[in-house]
């Protein structure tokens, strides 16, 4: 075998660092796009039986978004394994509990059927800010790009640009709001 050829091999089954940001994204349509990644669906030599997942870091996960009003009415079973240990908590509850456990709950059930999914679940790193160690940073290669855009708030826009945006209606000055 020659010198390319097992480069080639090598960075074929090489591992790659990948980093996601789901501020304002739907953990679920996230949970897809990483779970890819994850088990490896994304490389030409995916197999079921195949281990060659990527590492995924997943940051801001405090600032996820649900749709609706699922905050309210989604609800996570757990049981500690003892009579009477069953027990439902609300989504905005675990989020407050644990701002990463909504996301890997929703990227667990994702890889339902995977019978490796436990070990792959060792490859995804969550934080719930920013804040990431330098030694999982260095590893980084590849951005996951997200779904939705983030939208900016009102209060970050410049007064120039908010000058600028069209009226849709100009109110006469003596108008009195009701």
């Amino acid at each position: 075998m020659s010198v390319l050829n097992r480069v080639q091999q090598w960075a074929t089954f090489a591992r790659v660092w990948h980093i996601y940001d789901a501020a304002w994204q739907n953990p679920f349509q996230s949970a897809e796009l990483v779970k890819k990644y994850l088990m490896g669906l994304h490389k030409p030599i995916y197999h079921p039986m195949n281990d060659c997942g990527d590492h995924v870091i997943v940051i801001n996960s405090n600032d996820i978004a649900l749709p609706g009003d699922e905050w309210k009415k989604r609800v996570y079973f757990h049981h500690t394994g003892y009579p009477g240990g069953a027990s439902w908590t609300l989504a905005w509850e675990l989020h407050q509990k644990d701002p990463t456990m909504v996301l890997k709950k929703a990227v667990y059930n994702s890889m339902d059927g995977n019978l490796q999914r436990r070990s792959t679940m060792e490859r995804l790193h969550i934080f719930p800010d920013a804040n990431v160690p330098t030694k999982l940073l260095a590893n980084v290669s590849n951005q996951i790009a997200a779904p939705r855009m983030k939208p900016r708030r009102l209060d970050h826009y410049s007064e120039e640009e908010v000058k600028q945006f069209p009226k849709l209606i100009d109110l006469p000055k003596n108008y009195i709001p009701q």
